[in-house]
Parts: structure tokens; C-alpha cells; sequence
């Protein structure tokens, strides 16, 4: 039952083969897109963190991004 479900008539090599494919580019699309993000908020993270405390509370306050943000980043910091 299992070598027929592996072999499925001899395309199995194919099939297996395409699924790996696609596993390791949309893994390799996440890996890239979550390193991206992080070094944008890091960036964003110090820019804000440069501003005055004055300014800070004000960008908090209006930007719901920001919030979350800082929030996440000092977590990992």
C-alpha cells in the first residue's frame, strides 16, 4: 500500500520531486520576506528611538504600527 502510494505508478518521482521543490521555495520566499522585515523594523526601531521623547510619545500615540513595533522589537532586543 505504501510503495504504491510512493511509487504511484512510476510518476512518483515527479510528484515527490515538485512537492520538494515548492516546500523549498516557499520556504526560502518566507525566509527572505521575515529577514526583510525584521531589518526594517530595526531601522524604523532606531529612527523613532533618535526622536525626542516628546516626538516618540506623539508617534506612538497616533501610529498603531509604531506601537506594535517597538513593542516587538524591544521584546527580541
Amino acid at each position: 500500500m505504501i510503495q504504491n502510494l510512493l511509487s504511484m505508478n512510476g510518476y512518483g518521482l515527479f510528484v515527490w520531486s515538485s512537492f520538494l521543490i515548492t516546500f523549498l521555495a516557499c520556504a526560502f520566499v518566507y525566509y527572505k520576506t521575515h529577514k526583510t522585515l525584521k531589518k526594517y523594523e530595526r531601522e524604523f526601531a532606531k529612527e523613532i528611538n533618535e526622536l525626542s521623547i516628546e516626538q516618540k510619545k506623539i508617534v506612538i500615540e497616533n501610529s498603531k504600527v509604531a506601537s506594535q513595533v517597538l513593542s516587538s522589537y524591544s521584546k527580541t532586543v
